[in-house]
């Protein structure tokens, strides 16, 4: 029992720090492009370039975690995902490079962007570990109670 508390916490505190980098990584992201002086356009890029590597990393973590487990996925949606994965990361190493802003500045949307990343990465991660440890958990829970049965329950067996 006392195992199970201290499995739970880290679980817990592995979810929390994830999010943590989410949120962490995507508002520090937003308010440095809304604060900076590039243009429209520019900022509409790097929003781009942030979703699609969010959506990417998410959806080729399921992938590759589904294939582990066995279950059915095409070879093609695998590919895409790790190429729509590479590319974000392409695309905003190539905006930066490119881009009229100060190192300090490209540092700071480059390690947010994998900030990022990472964190949408573990997201998915954790909630597909959770939903799986739920169904064991209360599978266990309904196998620990002792079965009382009632009489007419009993004249049925």
């Amino acid at each position: 029992m006392q195992e199970d508390n201290k499995t739970e916490y880290r679980f817990n505190a592995f979810h929390l720090i994830s999010w943590i980098a989410v949120v962490g990584g995507v508002v520090v992201y937003l308010l440095g492009l809304w604060r900076s002086e590039m243009q429209l356009n520019e900022k509409g890029y790097y929003f781009a370039v942030l979703i699609l590597g969010l959506f990417s990393a998410i959806s080729i973590q399921k992938t590759v975690r589904d294939k582990e487990e066995g279950l059915p996925t095409t070879q093609s949606y695998y590919i895409a995902c790790g190429l729509a994965f590479f590319i974000s990361i392409a695309l905003m190493a190539i905006g930066l490079y490119h881009a009229d802003l100060l190192p300090s500045e490209k540092g700071f949307y480059g390690i947010a962007f994998f900030l990022c990343l990472f964190g949408s990465i573990s997201i998915q991660k954790n909630i597909r570990d959770m939903s799986q440890i739920a169904p064991i958990s209360t599978m266990q829970s309904k196998r620990s109670k002792p079965q009382v049965l009632t009489e007419s329950q009993k004249a049925i067996e």
